[in-house]
């Protein structure tokens, strides 16, 4: 699996992703809710440095390990065992549980590798799966490939599902 080049980014870069959707939210009346994983609570760290945000964001739920996955996310014990947590399937199922959970109108749910250590043949190290859901929409999913150390995989991470917010608010 080929990945992709490092991406320019920024904690402004963030914040400014994280402001636009913020403010896209905010004019139409919607309310967001983030699943993460690899990403650690990254995303609701940058939505929540943006002024105004309690407007918007209605919930942030860091669900690291499986047990938390499956306790307040529902995801499938099987999918989870046979497919992993990083794939399409689970984030799937994550981002239906958080928007659930919230009862928000828009959701984000992101699990990956970002390493140094946990990568396999088929999920190498920066492999991450975001899933965008949005009331009344089918979910949209996307298996990313990115390069870099932990922190790069995690920022890219973030960054993507904010642009992936951005599409579904127009």
């Amino acid at each position: 699996m080929e990945q992709q080049s490092v991406m320019a980014f920024s904690d402004a870069g963030l914040f400014e992703a994280a402001s636009a959707v913020g403010e896209r939210l905010r004019a139409r009346g919607l309310k967001l809710a983030a699943a993460e994983s690899c990403t650690g609570g990254l995303i609701s760290k940058v939505i929540t440095d943006v002024p105004g945000s309690s407007i918007w964001f209605d919930c942030g739920l860091v669900a690291y390990g499986y047990g938390i996955k499956e306790r307040l996310l529902g995801v499938d014990h099987t999918m989870l065992h046979t497919r992993g947590a990083v794939s399409l399937e689970v984030v799937d199922q994550m981002v239906k549980g958080v928007l659930k959970l919230a009862q928000a109108d828009l959701a984000v749910a992101v699990s990956g590798i970002a390493g140094p250590s946990g990568g396999q043949p088929d999920k190498p190290v920066g492999t991450v799966c975001i899933a965008w859901l949005k009331l009344g929409q089918p979910v949209v999913l996307k298996r990313e490939f990115f390069a870099g150390d932990r922190d790069q995989v995690r920022r890219q991470s973030a960054l993507r599902a904010f642009e992936g917010l951005l599409s579904l608010t127009i």
